[in-house]
């Protein structure tokens, strides 16, 4: 199947040579452009360019709500911080939305989590002063609000502070193009895509996932086959009015320990362990499958395997990874009682 800007391109070579050229050149020139491929962005497995890679922190709270730009992401990130909150990195390359935020500062989990994608483009708010030389000395293109300012950060005067800074993706996208700033295009991050489900698990209807103060939940949902994301028991909507939920939840069980770091209210800043290797649960198609990760090193990819060694592969869409270090709780789904037929 084509995208509709893969049919206009066709479309307009079409008549472009028509005019120039004879029939021959016509044939040859549509043939060329039909048979090439529809690209697949390799984070997400759904049609999309394998652009270069923008990550943006996003505030998770509830006044943070409604969030603006997640449903675009590629993947997105649920890490803990301060408080046992949690805050979102969300990972954009197959499409760049024009606005994305509440924008918000970064952590110390961010850089060794961030590390097997390569050079991204990293946008946030700001960090402590003892955090700034890491991510200085990190391979990360800094383009946060403290170098870009208040062209590419903008306040928005509906919200209150510290929830009000957002983001204008694709100015800030199109600015480092222009610069030619190194940015890494999208590449395999560890994991690879089937439509179909390829390995055993059980089939649930939701799961929980805890943090010290705040919950997770999903539903899979039959018509759109996405997890439908619930935080706290409230429905997560975007302004868009969109129910946000991947096709592929990842729940990656971590080691969650005090850092060196902390916020200005004194606050620890919790550190998230993604290197090393540990259990876990993929889920897709309404189904559970255990599962453990592994990554030897900051610059390797994570890779998903199932209890027989077996790879595991997600379903084409949007990811979303719960980095958590408390297991989840599954409602398995009620088998429908067969229907009386009458004699």
């Amino acid at each position: 199947m084509f995208s509709k800007a893969k049919i206009a391109l066709v479309l307009a070579t079409y008549l472009a040579v028509l005019s120039t050229a004879g029939c021959a050149s016509i044939s040859q020139s549509v043939t060329q452009f039909i048979s090439d491929p529809v690209q697949t962005n390799m984070l997400s497995g759904r049609e999309g360019e394998n652009g270069p890679v923008l990550v943006v922190k996003i505030d998770d709270t509830r006044s943070a709500r409604p969030q603006v730009g997640l449903e675009f992401a590629d993947v997105v990130y649920i890490e803990q911080v301060e408080g046992g909150l949690t805050r979102l990195a969300a990972v954009f390359s197959s499409s760049i939305p024009p606005r994305i935020g509440p924008v918000r500062s970064a952590r110390i989990t961010d850089i060794e989590l961030l590390a097997q994608y390569g050079r991204v483009a990293f946008a946030y708010s700001g960090a402590q002063q003892k955090l700034l030389p890491v991510i200085a000395d990190a391979n990360l293109s800094d383009v946060g609000a403290m170098r870009r300012g208040p062209v590419f950060y903008e306040t928005d005067p509906n919200r209150v502070q510290p929830y009000a800074m957002f983001l204008n993706a694709q100015t800030l996208m199109a600015n480092e193009a222009s610069k030619a700033t190194v940015i890494d295009s999208a590449k395999n991050v560890g994991w690879t895509f089937s439509k179909k489900l390829e390995n055993q698990g059980f089939e649930i209807s939701d799961v929980t996932m805890h943090w010290p103060a705040q919950k997770y939940s999903a539903a899979w949902d039959v018509t759109s086959n996405r997890w439908f994301l619930s935080v706290n028991s409230v429905p997560n909507v975007s302004d868009l009015g969109k129910n946000l939920g991947p096709t592929t939840l990842v729940i990656q069980l971590v080691s969650i320990t005090p850092s060196e770091y902390g916020d200005k209210f004194g606050g620890n800043t919790p550190f998230s362990q993604t290197v090393g290797t540990g259990k876990g649960y993929v889920l897709r198609d309404s189904t559970v499958i255990a599962a453990t990760w592994n990554r030897p090193d900051s610059l390797s990819p994570t890779t998903w395997t199932d209890a027989t060694g077996a790879e595991i592969k997600f379903a084409p869409g949007q990811v979303w990874v719960a980095l958590t270090d408390k297991e989840p709780d599954f409602t398995r789904k009620v088998a429908s009682a067969p229907t009386p037929t009458s004699k």
